[in-house]
């Protein structure tokens, strides 16, 4: 849902970027993406070219929109950090790494959902992560910096104390969502599990023998931010109207979701290929504990971790700290 006080918030740049003042504003915006419902949004944002349709009621003209599909945040955070990609998207960690490593030269522009993310399992041995071993491989994104591994880090400090907090990484593997999920429901892979994101830990577990070990959810004590949005303060400053109009277009995105979810389920099974049936697709967007907003929502568990563990030297003070003040006005936390 949008927040009138965000709304008067973007409102209020797009105003200033359209004064006779604002300086030359790039003519093309580089935009990525990955794997999974969660990134909905995004598809429809390429799909019907809202950001163009946002860049000319800004007064831009045409602009050009390139978009990139990575499988981890490791490959999207190096493309961002060398120029070459201006908005990139991914779990809360990758991006909260990034704002400490640069000093906050790359903040978040907003939250894109809310969703658990499943560990799920073929052995039949595994009752827990305590009972994972060497005899087992978790496929996930992106080893050490994505969403997965460093939620895999919370849980064995949750579950074996601070001192084994790196205890499970020798069993991580990257793998994009949709190789994992091949990999796992094949059986004839050396992956054993896979901590994966809507809809892969769903269609894993319509498979026999799979199930789940870990939620993302029971790890932070309830719903968290999954994914976020993240820009460079140059890209930023150096183009209020274009960033602007991204973000409007993102929201008008995220809106249409949360008005017709079979609608939106529809949409998604189109833009990704998934060969899911729509009611399949529609149980995920209907469950409570998957939320399509820009509102982050307990960011700051997740930046406390990093600080914990040396990834980030200082802790934000706040939420805000993190992210670019359009979102500011947004009831976050």
């Amino acid at each position: 849902m949008k927040h009138p006080k965000f709304l008067l918030a973007l409102a209020g740049a797009l105003l200033l970027a359209n004064s006779p003042f604002a300086r030359a504003e790039a003519r093309e915006i580089r935009i990525a993406q990955q794997y999974g419902i969660s990134y909905l949004p995004m598809l429809i944002v390429e799909n019907q070219k809202l950001v163009e349709k946002h860049a000319r009621a800004a007064g831009l003209g045409e602009v050009k929109v390139s978009w990139a599909k990575f499988a981890g945040a490791n490959v999207m955070n190096d493309a961002l950090l060398s120029g070459t990609l201006d908005i990139a998207s991914a779990g809360v960690p990758p991006a909260i790494t990034l704002w400490g490593k640069t000093r906050g030269e790359i903040r978040l522009v907003a939250a894109m959902n809310s969703m658990p993310n499943l560990l799920n399992t073929r052995n039949p041995k595994v009752r827990s992560i305590r009972d994972l071993s060497s005899a087992d491989k978790i496929a996930l994104p992106a080893v050490k910096v994505g969403f997965q591994p460093v939620l895999l880090q919370m849980a064995a400090e949750k579950e074996f104390g601070p001192a084994n907090v790196f205890k499970l990484d020798p069993l991580t593997v990257s793998l994009a969502h949709p190789d994992a999920l091949i990999a796992l429901t094949s059986g004839s892979s050396e992956i054993t599990a896979h901590f994966a994101a809507p809809p892969f830990a769903q269609q894993e577990l319509r498979q026999p023998g799979i199930r789940t070990i870990l939620n993302s959810y029971d790890v932070l004590g309830g719903p968290a931010t999954f994914n976020v949005l993240y820009s460079t303060k140059q890209f930023h400053d150096g183009n209020p109207r274009l960033y602007g109009a991204f973000l409007a277009a993102f929201q008008e995105a995220t809106d249409q979701i949360n008005r017709d979810k079979r609608a939106a389920a529809r949409t998604y099974l189109e833009l990704s290929k998934d060969k899911s049936s729509v009611e399949e697709i529609l149980e995920i967007l209907a469950d409570p504990q998957v939320i399509f907003t820009t509102t982050p929502q307990n960011v700051t568990k997740y930046s406390d971790f990093l600080q914990r563990i040396g990834s980030i030297k200082e802790k934000p003070a706040s939420w805000k700290d993190l992210f670019f003040p359009e979102v500011h006005a947004l009831p976050g936390s």
